[in-house]
């Protein structure tokens, strides 16, 4: 079923059982083929439970969640769904399933009833996407965070999804591991057009996507590019989110008068500006 969106929420809401509240509530969003989105929340915001709600590990209380055509509501489709849209988790620990690198790539085919003769390349594909071909019969234990992670994108990435959706993947990660997994998705969402919802608590990260929705209490309260969102800094500090450094900067500067533009989000941004405030003639040449 083609659509002109890979991942639709239609007022959807989620309650667990015996809770008060809704974790999820009245939520609709349109992600679309081949963009890089990123989901920003507090703690508790109801971010998770919609990477869940997106992936069919949970169906809504009310409302609609249609994957790649397929509505999440129906039983019958949550494989094909799941094969669509790969779950990526925040420990990488949690995702190894074999003793040896290949083979867990491997378990999502085995799955899915892959042949082997079709199994190996789709592997061999998978591990050198992400970098990871000189450790295919190396033990999962011995490999680094980030390393693991990508072995998890890996066996994902074999099953051929549309749709990447990463529930806090990079947070237990040093700042290396984050590197290499953020590059690496951003190199499959470019190079190979899949789909990412990229769920995240590092305002950097998000800082590199396409679009950012923001989630509070439940309830998606903001959509935008990474400028429109981090531009609205005192909203964002009410919903307890921080903003990327330099935004903030820029912030308090453009309070105290110098006329610095809106929408900065990195160093390189900052610099550049401040340089054509202070040294017009310089910036001008």
């Amino acid at each position: 079923m083609q659509t002109d969106a890979q991942v639709r929420l239609e007022d959807v809401s989620f309650t667990y059982e015996e809770a008060s509240s809704p974790a999820v509530s009245h939520a609709t969003a349109l992600i679309r083929p081949g963009e890089f989105v990123a989901v920003l929340g507090h703690n508790g915001s109801g971010k998770s439970t919609l990477a869940k709600l997106m992936n069919a590990l949970y169906t809504p209380t009310e409302g609609n969640v249609v994957v790649c055509g397929y509505d999440t509501a129906d039983e019958k489709l949550v494989w094909e769904i799941r094969r669509r849209a790969g779950m990526i988790f925040q420990n990488p620990d949690n995702q190894i399933v074999a003793t040896v690198v290949r083979e867990d790539v491997a378990f999502g085919l085995e799955n899915l009833g892959v042949p082997t003769e079709e199994m190996i390349p789709r592997i061999d594909k998978a591990l050198d996407a992400v970098r990871m071909t000189k450790y295919a019969d190396s033990a999962p234990h011995t490999l680094s965070g980030g390393q693991k992670q990508r072995v998890a994108i890996a066996g994902i990435l074999a099953m051929e999804p549309s749709v990447i959706i990463a529930d806090e993947a990079t947070a237990m990660l040093d700042p290396s591991g984050r590197l290499e997994v953020l590059d690496t998705i951003r190199m499959l969402n470019r190079a190979k057009g899949i789909t990412v919802v990229w769920i995240t608590h590092f305002m950097e990260e998000a800082a590199l996507a396409d679009r950012i929705l923001v989630i509070t209490d439940g309830e998606i309260k903001a959509e935008g590019t990474p400028a429109e969102i981090f531009d609205r800094v005192e909203e964002m500090q009410q919903m307890h989110l921080d903003v990327p450094p330099m935004t903030a900067l820029a912030d308090v500067l453009r309070k105290e008068g110098m006329p610095l533009r809106r929408g900065i989000l990195t160093v390189e941004d900052f610099v550049q500006e401040v340089e054509k405030v202070l040294c017009p003639s310089k910036s001008a040449t």
